[in-house]
This record gives structure tokens, sequence and C-alpha cells, in this order.
């Protein structure tokens, strides 16, 4: 693998691009852009999927979002849905300028919140050939539906006052995406199994890592709780379209949002896949369940990122017309 930095405008943003066993830069892969999950850093989650998939002959890059983790940014630890979706855009910038990147044969992978951001970026940008999710969520629904109208617009005024506090010189406030320990959650009274799944990974795990700070600036919420990442999908979602999700629905809403995309996409060839048995967070890196999202994904990008019998017409003819380079 390989730490690169591109940019999204002014913010330089901090990858990795995980490479195939045997690779060779004198010759050109198919490559996937992976979207993580909100919170989430290119250590955790992203890197999973990012090696499985480069182990199955895919050139994969994971990276951190703006104003998080390694990439620039301020204010910090902003989450704001517009520049995820850049971020994605500028990814697949950035694999454009490799010559060992075949152009035509370009996929995007988003995981949970990054899901949805993914299929938002794919809407317009036609450059991504073939869109795979797993778990994926719209996350501005997710937080919508997560309280009463009421409670949401009890939010955004208190979001109001808080932009006025810090117009006027307050410290920002950040809030945590999740409690920071079972031990807190448990203090709290939560229960919620996906919940505590979600704290176990990120905070009491091995994937626990130095750069996911937990940490969500509270001013985020005017940007998410107006965010819709699938409002245009029966116009424009037309590459093919692999979803996955968990066979234990529970609370996070990735099966009920992950049948709604797959129904509402207009493709020609989409396919929705149950990994049964698994919840949303055990999707993220438990071996059994990822790895039949791996296969399942792998059958999909193969088919749909392979060169067609044009293209590899094409390439031969170009071959037969570059002059050939021989020993005098």
């Amino acid at each position: 693998m390989k730490r690169i930095f591109f940019r999204n405008r002014a913010i330089e943003l901090a990858g990795i691009i995980h490479f195939p066993n045997g690779f060779d830069e004198t010759k050109t892969y198919a490559a996937l852009v992976l979207a993580t999950p909100g919170s989430s850093v290119k250590e955790q989650v992203g890197a999973i999927y990012a090696m499985k998939m480069a182990e199955q002959g895919f050139v994969t890059l994971t990276f951190d979002p703006s104003y998080q983790g390694e990439s620039g940014g301020v204010p910090r630890n902003l989450e704001d849905p517009s520049v995820r979706v850049e971020d994605i855009r500028c990814a697949v910038d950035y694999l454009m300028t490799l010559p060992f990147i075949d152009e035509l044969r370009v996929g995007l992978l988003g995981i949970c919140a990054g899901g949805g951001y993914a299929v938002k970026a794919a809407l317009t940008d036609r450059r991504f050939n073939a869109i795979g999710t797993v778990v994926a969520n719209d996350i501005g629904r997710a937080f919508r539906e997560m309280q009463t109208r009421e409670d949401l617009l009890k939010m955004l005024e208190e979001i109001g006052r808080q932009r006025t506090d810090e117009a006027r010189g307050a410290e920002p406030r950040f809030d945590p995406w999740i409690p920071d320990s079972i031990k807190v959650a448990e203090a709290v009274g939560i229960t919620d199994p996906e919940v505590l799944e979600a704290v176990t990974f990120y905070r009491e795990s091995r994937y626990r890592h130095p750069n996911s700070s937990n940490r969500l600036l509270f001013t985020s919420y005017i940007h998410l709780l107006g965010f819709d990442a699938f409002n245009l999908v029966p116009e424009l979602l037309t590459q093919p379209l692999q979803v996955i999700v968990g066979g234990r629905r529970g609370n996070t809403g990735q099966y009920k949002n992950g049948k709604a995309l797959f129904n509402s996409s207009p493709a020609a060839e989409k396919d929705f896949f149950v990994v049964e048995g698994a919840s949303h967070y055990d999707l993220y890196h438990k071996p059994d369940y990822v790895n039949q999202a791996i296969e399942r994904l792998t059958l999909f990008y193969s088919k749909h990122l392979s060169p067609s019998p044009s293209y590899l017409a094409l390439l031969e003819a170009q071959a037969r017309t570059q002059p050939s380079c021989r020993a005098s």
C-alpha cells in the first residue's frame, strides 16, 4: 500500500492506495474508490474492505474526509455532506492522473453513511461505472428519523443559537458520535444492541484508532438534517448497482434503506444481497460476514469493470499501429 495526498479545493486529503498482489505499474487496472462511514477514518472499515478488494485484483483508494483524521480543513470534525460528496469526486480526479488506472474501469463502494455519499456522488459523476453499497444509509434521513418533528424543530433552533454564539466568539461545541465506552453507554441507559456493537468496534476493539476522535462539530447538523442522499436515484442512478445488507435488521435502517435504494434505482443491472445473520456492524469487520460481502462485490465489479470486447479490440488495434521497438 502507499500513502497519498490529493486536494478538494484548498483542503489536502490523506489517503491510502492498496495494490493487488503482483502489481505492475506498467499495466492498467480496474480501481475502486471507498467512501467510509460517518466518524470513521481510513484505517478502520475502509481499510478492511480496501485490503480485501485489492486481494481480488483491484487498485483501491480509501481516504479521510475533509476536516477529519489526517486530512486538512477547519473547523475540525465537521461533517458536511456536500463536502463529503465532493471528496469522492476529487478522489476519482486523483485516480485519473495515475497511468496504471484504466479510466473506463473505475467503481465506487460506500459503507454505511458512505453508501449514501457514494450514491449522491454517482448520480452526477459518470466516471463511476459500477456502484456498490454495504449497509448503506442516508445519514440525513437517519438523523431526522431519530426524533419527533417537534424535537427536530427544537434542535434546529438550538443549532442556530450555537452558530450565533460562535459568531460572537464562543467556543465550538463538539458532541460524541457514540458513547466513548461501553461503561459510559451503560451509565446513560443505552441498551440497543447495535449501538453497543458500534461502541465496541470503534472504541474498545483493535480497530480503535487515534485519528478517529468520535467527535462531531455540533453545527454540522445544519448540513446533515437537510441532506437527502437518494432523492434523485429514480432519475439519475443508471449505473450497475450492488446493494448488500445484513439480515438482522436492527434500528440503523440499513435493510430498509438498502431495499428502498434498490427498488428506486432504474439501473438495468442491479442486485440485492442479504448476508443472513449479520447485523449492521457485523458487516464492518467480522470475517464470516465480511467475506460474503467481498465475494459478492468481487463478482459484481469483475463483471462490470471488465474490459468490454470492443475496448479490448481497440487496445489491440492501437498496439498494432504503434511502432515496435527492436534492438539493432
